[in-house]
């Protein structure tokens, strides 16, 4: 499939946008888990499908990175198709970036789902949620999955830090944060330096842990979503207005976090005029290879 995005005219590139249900009813999360979520991000429970995303950001002028997670065999919960999901993407090809998400713990069929998603459904990368996945990044039973990633040329999006999954609940549903140690990711980086990682969220508690690896590792990104820029950590600020000013991506966690309100509070950072731009498309498009005339 050949992306049709018109690159000149989009204001933005959100790469972190969540499918909470299919076009026939089914959820991406339980119900406590969904409601649980709405409560900890302060939001309206919204459960958008992949049109309703396509036309939420095409009237807004943006492109967004789609995805579900895969958590069916931590939770039980039936995953979203993944087929299904990057198929209807490719309906919007001119604002919607699909992405698949395997768990590990598929072992070899998860590999074999990987590849099909990429040459028959034009899938883009792959999003990881350790915490709920239960695994360790850097566990070497995942390498072969992140080996084939690496051979098809798209890119890894990890969860990192806290998670309003689970959150407030009795013993966090069992969720555990140490899976999404950011430092975690830099085995992964030095081990796999032909994969693009992107780490996502300010990685509270472990935000200096972030910075470092994404200054170390040139395949390493962290894109801005999940929280509300007026709770940045003044070190990531200071690092995306500088040292990391062309590592740092835009998204917004939607729906749980829409992008217009993650707009409207980063307005008020301050951010050099020059580096917005960076933050908002430029970034995105360079980590995702979008741009079939320039380098990746």
């Amino acid at each position: 499939m050949t992306l049709r995005l018109d690159l000149d005219a989009l204001v933005a590139i959100d790469v972190h946008t969540h499918v909470h249900a299919d076009t026939h009813g089914h959820m991406a999360l339980d119900e406590e888990l969904s409601a649980a979520a709405s409560k900890y991000f302060k939001g309206d429970p919204y459960d958008p499908t992949v049109p309703d995303i396509a036309a939420d950001y095409r009237a807004k002028n943006m492109a967004a990175v789609v995805f579900s997670v895969d958590t069916e065999m931590a939770t039980g919960q039936p995953a979203l198709s993944n087929e299904e999901i990057a198929d209807l993407a490719a309906e919007h090809p001119d604002v919607l970036i699909p992405f698949g998400s395997v768990d590990p713990a598929r072992g070899v069929s998860g590999i074999r789902l990987a590849r099909k998603l990429v040459e028959q459904h034009g899938v883009r990368g792959f999003k990881f949620h350790p915490s709920i996945q239960a695994f360790e990044p850097n566990d070497r039973s995942v390498y072969p999955l992140y080996e084939e990633l690496q051979s098809l040329g798209v890119p890894a999006l990890f969860h990192t830090g806290q998670t309003g999954i689970g959150a407030g609940l009795p013993g966090g549903r069992g969720i555990k944060l140490r899976y999404s140690d950011p430092m975690l990711l830099d085995d992964v980086a030095a081990d796999f330096p032909g994969l693009t990682i992107i780490m996502a969220h300010p990685s509270v508690p472990w935000q200096d842990a972030a910075i470092s690896v994404a200054t170390h590792k040139a395949n390493v990104y962290i894109d801005l979503s999940g929280w509300s820029p007026k709770y940045f950590p003044p070190q990531l600020v200071k690092a995306a207005n500088g040292l990391l000013k062309r590592k740092v991506l835009f998204g917004s966690d939607y729906p749980l976090l829409r992008p217009e309100r993650w707009i409207a509070d980063f307005e008020q950072l301050d951010i050099k005029p020059e580096v917005r731009p960076l933050i908002m498309k430029e970034n995105a498009i360079r980590a995702l290879n979008l741009d079939p005339t320039g380098p990746r």
